[in-house]
């Protein structure tokens, strides 16, 4: 069952969106009046219907749509639809790889295209395979969304994840494990190879990650990865 969020100042707009949404899929729907109830709330909610334009006048302290989006993107890839009568917004979407924008007032018709590509895409993502290595003499199988990066050792790779402390230990070819994992992820030096969803900032020699940890990005690999990134980014 999905998870799926509405933040929206006004309270008829809340409920609006929430039959909208409700037409679309059953899941389990949360509505949040601004920016700090959402950030507040614990729940891996898999879509965020977001107002950019929350009332900050009514309460200065919190943070309005766009600072609440760049804020869930730090510890989540959900998918973030924008709904707003802001146009001037849609290019600095893209930095918090917004979905998709809805104009208010809305179109029911193309709110029912827009949610249906990202309940279709979040699905797909749900299904990815996950990878399966052998440690130890075991075969473990772990989820490729759990995956922070993979680090290349002598002859080993450490594979660092979300769940575990201690990376995984295995013998492996990272040309073989990056064919793989396909192009979610990106390798960012003969050393390494990064999830991108889990990429929070990077400049010509370091990705660092939602975590806090860092990775080397080789400097003849830059361009590349802005690109791989940016293509990332437009799919989310």
């Amino acid at each position: 069952m999905l998870k799926i969020a509405i933040c929206d100042d006004e309270q008829p707009i809340r409920e609006y969106l929430k039959r909208l949404v409700e037409k679309c899929t059953e899941g389990e729907i949360r509505l949040f009046v601004d920016g700090g109830e959402l950030l507040a709330d614990p729940t891996a909610f898999d879509l965020i219907l977001l107002d950019i334009s929350l009332n900050r006048e009514q309460n200065a302290a919190e943070p309005d749509g766009m600072e609440t989006a760049k804020k869930i993107r730090e510890r989540s890839d959900a998918l973030i639809i924008f709904v707003t009568a802001l146009r001037e917004y849609v290019f600095e979407g893209y930095d918090v790889g917004a979905f998709h924008y809805l104009l208010k007032p809305i179109d029911e018709q193309k709110f029912t295209e827009v949610m249906d590509r990202a309940i279709c895409q979040i699905r797909s993502k749900k299904n990815v395979e996950p990878l399966v290595i052998k440690v130890g003499g075991n075969y473990v199988r772990i989820p490729v969304d759990d995956i922070l990066y993979a680090e290349n050792q002598a002859r080993k790779i450490m594979l660092h994840t979300k769940s575990k402390k201690e990376p995984y230990c295995f013998y492996e070819k990272m040309e073989v494990l990056e064919q793989k994992l396909g192009d979610r992820f990106f390798r960012s030096h003969r050393g390494f190879l990064v999830n991108l969803q889990e990429v929070a900032r990077y400049d010509n020699s370091n990705i660092e990650l939602k975590n806090g940890e860092s990775v080397f990005l080789a400097k003849q690999k830059y361009n590349d990865f802005v690109t791989a990134y940016m293509k990332y980014l437009r799919k989310v």
